[in-house]
């Protein structure tokens, strides 16, 4: 029979070797790598932005049939207020004055004596 003996380990002295720590170096082509990686997110949401796009308020695309607007041509002293109360005396002015501002894609509320405006339909037959 084989005998094992279990024997005690060496007590000498330890020397500890230190761990080798490396340094990450990127290349050229890494660091060009990681911008990509980092602007990824931002074009894609750009990209869904431009593709998505908004709806336009008003175009020159025509309308559909059926669809038919009274032609206002505004006086001199006439303001949109004037207008939306001549043309919906029974409708609220501030709905009007919107519903006029939308469809003609003002970019304010000042009209100038000569400028021609589109009436909603749903107005147009009080003037």
């Amino acid at each position: 029979m084989t005998t094992i003996g279990i024997t005690a380990p060496f007590s000498g002295p330890v020397f500890a070797v230190p761990a080798r720590t490396t340094r990450l170096r990127l290349t050229v082509r890494g660091r060009r790598a990681l911008a990509v990686l980092a602007a990824l997110p931002a074009v894609i949401a750009l990209s869904v932005a431009i593709v998505s796009g908004g709806s336009a308020l008003a175009s020159r695309d025509t309308g559909a049939a059926g669809e038919s607007f009274t032609t206002v041509t505004v006086s001199s002293g006439e303001t949109l207020w004037s207008i939306a109360e001549s043309v919906a005396p029974q409708a609220d002015p501030r709905d009007v004055v919107d519903s006029i501002v939308r469809l003609n894609a003002l970019d304010s509320v000042m009209v100038q004596a000569g400028q021609s405006l589109s009436i909603p339909a749903e107005y147009s037959p009080g003037r």
